[in-house]
């Protein structure tokens, strides 16, 4: 096992004294065992012990840079890795960024950033005075980025729990389908599933998310149901195809008894529509819809329990606002290629795009379509979106803090559960209300700079 970073300018510091006082056959046998010790090119272990501690000045990238080669640090000082990044100008606006978009991952937020910055500037929304903070908010990595938002994402996660049950011997009949069976790259090839809003208690009856996210175009659809009964779920899918901006031509879903019943299978059958199911227990083979599950219907909707007409209506309300701020503005990573070398496995992604530009970019979407989405897109403001979307999570989720925990079978009231926010009166960190980075500064709302 080689030396360390730290350990390596020990030796740097205790060896270059000796080295610099030395005669020339000396320095050779110096320069070879440090080499040895260290794993040093040659020619960079000269130079080190030639100019540690004294001021070095080169020329990087046309600026001229400053540093002495081997500094020593005090033994508990922490690296700056992020230097200008950790200015409070340049953290505020990125943490109102990361709340527009919904708690995004570092590479797809850089993606985020980069498009609605210029877009909010060329509508006049953005007020950011610093002109530096506006490069850097553009410029930075998503290491960085994940690096100086890991506190903020630590304190706002939240975790469910699955609820799908068998369906009949009715699923012998439809065929399987798994992920590496599914290449379809024409759109409209969807695949579906159901969460539930019971807020932590499965007992009696409560609302349902359908989720429809096609394959081709990562386009996402969701419809809320009152419960999983056959006829609301099949009523779900019917609007959720409505709304997709191209024709639903196969479905696939898991083995629960909401999608494996003869409705459905004589609906898919009557509208030409391809049923395909995932096998039992293999989340993975309907991994496009399940990762939509939490980036999505858990970030918008959360974890309350929803089971009334009024919450029905408001998440009915929700999606509508939160399918155009979804598909039109958040941006998706596709895998590429996973290749396994031995125990280890390398995934690759392609670029962070948003659906709506991957549906303009598909050749096999018509160009009526494609037009009516850029109008539609350019219509749109996301800061008002945004907005909207929060007062509406706001009033759903009054609406459930309102009505209490859930109950139980006994009828007593379940226990609060560290993974729903039942713990405290307050809604989860990632979906409250925030201030957009475009909102101008006042009284209430302090400017960043």
């Amino acid at each position: 096992m080689g030396l360390d970073m730290r350990q390596r300018h020990a030796v740097v510091r205790e060896v270059s004294s000796r080295f610099q006082r030395a005669s020339k056959k000396d320095r050779i046998q110096i320069l070879t065992d440090f080499v040895q010790l260290t794993g040093y090119n040659r020619s960079y272990a000269s130079f080190i012990l030639r100019t540690c501690g004294r001021k070095q000045v080169r020329m990087i990238a046309g600026k001229r840079v400053v540093f002495v080669p081997a500094q020593a640090r005090h033994p508990g000082a922490k690296r700056n890795r992020s230097g200008p990044y950790r200015t409070k100008a340049f953290l505020d606006a990125l943490r109102q960024f990361w709340s527009l978009s919904d708690g995004l991952c570092g590479k797809r937020l850089v993606a985020f950033i980069r498009e609605i910055v210029p877009l909010l500037e060329r509508q006049g929304r953005l007020h950011i005075h610093q002109q530096a903070v506006r490069e850097q908010l553009v410029c930075a990595s998503s290491s960085t980025i994940d690096r100086i938002l890991a506190k903020t994402k630590r304190e706002s996660r939240l975790k469910g729990r699955s609820l799908t049950r068998p369906g009949s011997l009715l699923k012998h009949h439809i065929p399987v389908r798994t992920f590496a069976d599914w290449d379809e790259v024409r759109p409209g090839f969807c695949e579906g599933d159901l969460v539930a809003h019971d807020g932590g208690s499965a007992f009696g009856d409560y609302c349902q998310t359908l989720t429809l996210t096609d394959i081709a175009t990562t386009w996402t659809e969701t419809e809320a149901a009152k419960n999983k009964a056959r006829s609301h779920v099949l009523a779900a899918i019917d609007a959720g195809r409505a709304k997709l901006p191209f024709e639903l031509l196969g479905l696939d879903c898991d083995n629960g008894g909401e999608f494996i019943n003869n409705h459905l299978k004589q609906y898919c059958e009557n509208e030409h529509i391809t049923f395909t199911r995932s096998r039992p227990y293999r989340k993975n083979d309907n991994c496009y819809v399940e990762q939509k599950n939490n980036s999505i219907v858990r970030h918008i909707a959360g974890y309350y329990r929803y089971d009334t007409p009024e919450q029905l209506e408001l998440l009915r309300r929700l999606y509508r606002v939160g399918r155009l701020y979804v598909n039109f503005f958040l941006p998706v990573m596709k895998l590429k290629e996973k290749v396994r070398h031995g125990s280890k496995v390398t995934r690759r992604y392609d670029e962070p795009q948003t659906p709506y530009k991957r549906v303009l970019a598909h050749p096999q979407i018509p160009d009526q379509v494609k037009i009516k989405l850029t109008r539609q897109y350019e219509s749109l403001n996301i800061i008002e979106l945004k907005r909207h979307l929060n007062r509406i999570q706001q009033a759903l989720f009054c609406s459930a803090i309102k009505a209490g925990p859930p109950p139980r079978p006994n009828g007593s009231i379940a226990a609060p559960s560290p993974h729903h926010p039942w713990r405290s009166t307050r809604t989860p960190t990632r979906t409250q209300s925030t201030r957009s980075p475009a909102d101008p500064p006042g009284k209430d709302n302090p400017s960043p700079s």
